[in-house]
């Protein structure tokens, strides 16, 4: 019987061992494919919902977009990409969330589907606000 490995999970791009990625560019090249092409799209469509003036980072080892601070963050494994919008953003569209999974914090993307563009631009859109409301008080 096969002893079950440590519940520690890995994103993708890291899984090979390399040190961790300096730059957004360099973890989705460290992805492998289906999750590369599936990262590039997610990084566009987040790209088309964030101010301009947004600067990607790497933040937790793993990509995000930040405005003043993070808006998101996104990651490969190895069988879904994940978009990580905080736990408020998830709530408040758990209605549009139910065909995904989704833990306190995180929505899963399997890779053998396609990506919801439109539903990450209305996630993401929708943690700017919440970052601009918050800085408003």
């Amino acid at each position: 019987m096969k002893k079950a490995k440590s519940g520690r999970r890995s994103s993708a791009a890291k899984a090979k061992g390399n040190a961790a990625p300096k730059n957004v560019d360099e973890y989705i090249a460290g992805a492998r494919e289906p999750a590369r092409s599936t990262l590039n799209k997610m990084r566009a469509a987040i790209r088309s919902a964030v101010p301009p003036e947004a600067t990607e980072t790497i933040s937790y080892g793993i990509p995000a977009l930040k405005h003043k601070k993070v808006l998101v963050w996104f990651a490969a494994f190895s069988n879904h990409c994940s978009l990580f919008p905080t736990a408020a953003v998830i709530e408040k569209f758990k209605n549009e969330l139910k065909g995904y999974s989704t833990s306190k914090g995180t929505i899963h993307f399997p890779s053998n589907k396609p990506l919801p563009i439109a539903l990450i631009r209305k996630l993401v859109k929708a943690r700017a606000a919440q970052i601009a409301s918050k800085k408003q008080r």
